[in-house]
């Protein structure tokens, strides 16, 4: 009977053990888009679709643990700072078993730059690789019922300043599309097309080109 009972025990302490080896956690920070300064904020997360699994922290920084393979929206405010919702997969686990993800905050009416928004070029067709973080702007939008964006198109100055104001204003109304698609209401996405008028670079060199390429966001009403 003893050596069953210490079979047992060890058997739990195995699986326990081996359970905390495998779990696995989601990790970041909240911090100013410009300074890069930490923020003590208002995070809040909950697991996707169902919202089954949920917590909270007041901090700048969280650490939770994610189960399965379900997704996990993260949404973190703070006061001064426009709100935003990032989303966290299982699938970007590192080697330490941890999905990284910091969360950058812009101050109110300040813009923030969809970095990972890829077009064909010449074109305002939107690349599969860009879902992702359209997908959480549109959750942002969803968990926040107020929220009045303006999407803001800007291309190189290169070529007729006609033809850059129009693909300016066709990529950025792909984009309402896309999140309107995503189930937004399309009142609450405005468009501004600005073609090559507002560069951010004036050096004619590709990275440069490629820095004015691009969508920008800016929160109107929160």
């Amino acid at each position: 009977m003893k050596k069953m009972i210490c079979a047992s025990i060890l058997s739990i302490f195995v699986i326990s053990a081996y359970a905390q080896a495998d779990e696995i956690l989601a990790i970041g920070k909240v911090s100013d888009a410009r300074t890069g300064k930490g923020i003590m904020a208002n995070i809040r997360y909950s697991s996707i679709p169902t919202g089954g699994i949920f917590g909270r922290f007041n901090d700048s920084t969280f650490s939770f643990a994610i189960f399965g393979t379900a997704k996990y929206q993260i949404t973190a405010q703070a006061k001064g700072y426009n709100p935003r919702t990032v989303i966290v997969d299982p699938k970007d686990i590192n080697a330490d078993n941890k999905v990284l993800r910091d969360i950058s905050l812009t101050t109110s009416g300040q813009t923030m730059r969809l970095d990972h928004l890829i077009f064909a070029q010449g074109k305002s067709s939107i690349d599969p690789k860009s879902y992702p973080e359209l997908d959480e702007v549109g959750q942002m939008m969803i968990e926040n019922t107020k929220i009045v964006i303006q999407l803001e198109g800007h291309t190189d100055n290169q070529g007729s300043s006609k033809a850059n104001l129009a693909l300016s204003e066709d990529r950025v109304n792909s984009v309402k599309r896309y999140l309107v698609a995503k189930g937004v209401d399309k009142d609450r996405i405005k468009t501004k097309a600005f073609g090559g008028s507002q560069p951010i670079s004036n050096e004619m060199t590709p990275e440069a080109r490629a820095m004015n390429r691009r969508v920008e966001m800016r929160i109107l009403k929160d």
